[in-house]
C-alpha cells in the first residue's frame, strides 16, 4: 500500500476527493479542511493499493496538484485493515508488477546527480578494482563492483528513453561520462603512484590472471550476462526490491574493466587497454539496452492487463 499526503487548493478539493473516489484500491480517505499553509488550502490523506497509485497519481497531476499544491507519496510498510485488505483485492494486477514512473523517474533521477558523492563513490570503486587487478584478487573486484555506482545513471538513461525525458538522459549520461573519465584519470596516478612505491609492477599485470583475466576478455558471453543483470536491475528498480540491486552490480564487468585500462595505460600495454575499454562499453550497450525493454515491456504488460481489467 501506498499513503498519499495532497495539499489541494480550497476550490480543487471537491474534484481531488471525486477522484479518490472513483479510483479502484483507494481507502482511508481523510480530508483536512483549511489545515495547510504553505501552500494555504486543504489537506487530503488517503491510502492506495500499489497497482492503483500510478493511475492516481497521474489522474492528480492532470488536475495540476502538482503545480498549485503537493503530491506527497509514502510506502506503508504494515497496514492491519479490512478495508486496506479489501482494496488491495480490488485493485486490478499485482502490486509486484506495478510500475509507478513517477516514482522510477524522480529515483533515478537523483541517482544520476553528478555529485561529489557519486564521483568518491566510483573513483574510490575504480581504485579497488586496480588492486584486485593487478592482485588477481577476485574478492576486490566484486568489493569494487558492489560500490560501484553506476547503475544509477544507466538507470536514468532507460527510464528517459522509454518516458522520452530528454533532460533526465541528459543528466544521466554526463554523469556516467564524467564520472567514467574521472574515476580513470584518478586511477590512473593512484596506479602510478602504486607502481612507484613498489606495490604494483608490469609483471603482475602481465602474468597470467585466471581469476582476473575475463575483464580483458570481451566476448558474448560478457553480453548475455550483462543483459539479463540489466533485465534484473530494472526489475528490482520497477518492483521496489533495491536489495537484488547488489546482485546485479556484482555481475557486470563496468568498473573492473575501467580500472584495468586505467592500470594498462600506465605500463603501455595497448591490447588490455583496448580490450578493458571494448568491455566496458559492451557491458554498458547491454545493460542500457536490456534496462530499456524491460521497461518498455512493462509498460505494455500493465497497460494491457488494465485494458482487460476495465472490460
Amino acid at each position: 500500500m501506498l499513503h498519499l499526503r495532497l495539499i489541494t487548493p480550497a476550490d480543487r478539493t471537491t474534484d481531488v476527493v471525486r477522484l479518490i473516489e472513483k479510483t479502484v484500491g483507494t481507502t482511508h480517505l481523510v480530508v483536512l479542511p483549511g489545515s495547510a499553509r504553505n501552500p494555504a488550502g486543504d489537506v487530503v490523506m488517503c491510502d492506495v493499493a500499489r497497482e492503483a497509485g500510478d493511475e492516481l497519481l497521474t489522474g492528480l497531476q492532470e488536475l495540476g496538484l502538482d503545480s498549485t499544491g503537493s503530491i506527497a507519496v509514502e510506502n506503508i510498510d504494515l497496514s492491519l485493515s479490512k478495508r486496506a485488505d479489501k482494496a488491495e483485492a480490488e485493485a486490478p494486477g499485482e502490486a509486484a508488477d506495478a510500475v509507478l514512473w513517477e516514482h522510477l523517474t524522480d529515483a533515478t533521477h537523483e541517482e544520476s546527480s553528478l555529485s561529489i558523492t557519486y564521483l568518491a563513490f566510483i573513483t574510490l570503486a575504480t581504485m579497488i578494482a586496480a588492486c584486485g587487478v593487478v592482485l588477481d584478487n577476485a574478492i576486490l573486484i566484486v568489493g569494487a563492483m558492489a560500490v560501484g555506482p553506476e547503475f544509477g545513471p544507466l538507470a536514468g538513461i532507460c527510464t528517459a528513453a522509454v518516458q522520452r525525458a530528454p533532460r533526465l538522459a541528459l543528466r544521466s549520461l554526463i554523469a556516467l561520462l564524467v564520472g567514467f573519465a574521472v574515476a580513470m584519470a584518478v586511477t590512473v596516478g593512484f596506479s602510478l603512484f602504486m607502481d612507484a612505491v613498489g606495490l604494483f609492477t608490469e609483471e603482475q599485470l602481465e602474468a597470467a590472471r585466471p581469476n582476473t583475466g575475463f575483464i580483458y576478455a570481451p566476448d558474448w558471453f560478457s553480453f548475455v550476462v550483462a543483459v539479463l543483470a540489466g533485465a534484473a536491475g530494472t526489475l528490482s528498480l520497477t518492483s521496489a526490491k533495491s536489495g537484488a540491486l547488489v546482485g546485479v552490480a556484482i555481475s557486470v564487468t563496468t568498473v573492473p574493466a575501467a580500472a584495468n585500462a586505467a592500470v594498462a595505460l600506465i605500463y603501455g600495454d595497448t591490447n588490455q587497454t583496448v580490450r578493458s575499454t571494448q568491455q566496458l562499453l559492451l557491458n554498458l550497450l547491454a545493460i542500457i539496452l536490456a534496462g530499456t525493454l524491460t521497461l518498455m515491456l512493462q509498460k505494455w504488460l500493465w497497460s494491457a492487463q488494465r485494458k482487460r481489467s476495465a472490460v
